[in-house]
């Protein structure tokens, strides 16, 4: 199978959402560790709703991935 030079630059935009998602996580860790080293004894409810954040930044880098992987093996 050949796949066009249009699918060859969608699958690299696509997986340009792993680029985003690794910026966001960054910078949620940073203000995670902010948060904490501010109120330690609320540690628990911050890192509740970091781990949620990660998990879906997560889920769009997987969903870049995964368009990506498509548009070049269609």
């Amino acid at each position: 199978m050949e796949a066009s030079s249009a699918a060859f630059i969608g699958a690299g935009i696509a997986v340009l959402t792993g680029l985003g998602a690794g910026i966001g996580i960054g910078l949620a860790t940073g203000k995670t560790s902010e948060a904490i080293a501010r109120q330690p004894e609320a540690s628990g409810k911050i890192t509740g709703s970091f781990l949620l954040g990660i998990a879906l930044a997560e889920a769009t880098a997987i969903y870049g991935l995964v368009v990506a992987l498509m548009l070049l093996f269609k």
